[in-house]
């Protein structure tokens, strides 16, 4: 394991594939700062962060081989993992929110966003950046985040956080995934937020739909119960829960 911590950077997965590009690394090759600028989540959203409040984490997983048609299971080691760390720090009420926001009640405090590097039908890599949000009290553009601080009460050290989350990540991301298929499903789905619960969501085309979320399918996609009483399955770019 190699960990390179950085004063500041634009995005720690773009520095680590940067890096990857120049020479080989080794697994588990983890950069991270206190201090990212151009912080991106899913569908590029811009992740607000303010300096030294909060942790940027990207780390190289290496020699996964994990089926491409059964990508999802990273997503949910990854999002069990982070969620398993922060109830040991006495983190409350954790949940993931499809597919990978990690929330403490309804407020976001932290996201996950990976990049894969596919060989033929297997995974042989993957590029893991995770944004949590620490000791930031403020947030002008982001109405549903919220942080330790905020939930706890209390500073928390973030060195102490980044070992913690190092630690559980590397204890979960060495499992056989594939093997783990449905403990993986089981426990993710346990943890999913509204999950059984009748929701309001929306459309690409601003169209309003109601439902019931049943859970994920193998590939990630999420699973519905509209109001014609069958599951309909959408991609991220394809529905929207509203909360």
């Amino acid at each position: 394991m190699q960990i390179i911590k950085l004063d500041a950077t634009g995005s720690t997965n773009t520095h680590l594939k940067e890096l990857l590009q120049q020479k080989e690394l080794e697994d588990f090759t983890i950069v991270t700062t206190q201090n990212q600028t151009l912080g991106r989540g899913q569908l590029n959203a811009k992740w607000e962060s303010e300096p030294y409040k909060n942790l940027a984490i990207s780390l190289l997983k290496k020699d996964l081989d994990v089926p491409v048609n059964k990508l999802f299971l990273v997503s949910m080691t990854v999002s069990l993992a982070i969620i398993d760390c922060l109830s040991n720090l006495g983190v409350p009420d954790l949940s993931i929110k499809w597919p990978n926001d990690i929330l403490s009640g309804k407020s976001k405090i932290g996201g996950i966003l990976i990049e894969n590097i596919i060989s033929g039908s297997q995974i042989k890599r993957s590029i893991i950046g995770f944004g949590l949000n620490v000791n930031q009290t403020v947030f002008k553009n982001a109405p549903h985040a919220s942080s330790l601080k905020l939930i706890i009460g209390r500073d928390f050290d973030l060195d102490m956080v980044f070992y913690s989350l190092v630690e559980k990540l590397h204890e979960q991301l060495n499992q056989p995934m594939a093997s783990l298929e449905k403990e993986l499903f089981d426990q993710y789905h346990s943890k999913m937020f509204k999950k059984g619960v009748y929701c309001n969501f929306k459309l690409p085309n601003e169209e309003l739909i109601s439902g019931v979320i049943v859970g994920v399918t193998i590939n990630g996609m999420l699973m519905v119960t509209l109001e014609d009483n069958k599951i309909h399955e959408f991609g991220l770019k394809d529905i929207q829960l509203l909360y």
